[in-house]
C-alpha cells in the first residue's frame, strides 16, 4: 500500500527525462522569480503557480 505522500514522489526525475532524449525546463527558468506564470497552449491560457511548500500547480 502507498501513502500520498509516496505516489507523490513518481514524478520524473529530470536526468531520466534527459536521458529519455526530452527537453528538460527548471521550473525557475519558467517563473523568472515569480510565483505564477501565464502559460498559452492551443488558444486557452493555463496559471503555473508555484506554492510555498515548493509544489507546482496547473491550472486552466
Amino acid at each position: 500500500m502507498t501513502t500520498p505522500a509516496e505516489s507523490a514522489k513518481t514524478i520524473a526525475k529530470p536526468a531520466a527525462a534527459a536521458s529519455a532524449g526530452q527537453r528538460v525546463v527548471s521550473s525557475d527558468a519558467l517563473l523568472q522569480g515569480q510565483s505564477h506564470v501565464s502559460i498559452a497552449h492551443n488558444g486557452e491560457t493555463y496559471q503555473l503557480r508555484a506554492t510555498r511548500l515548493g509544489k507546482l500547480i496547473l491550472t486552466k
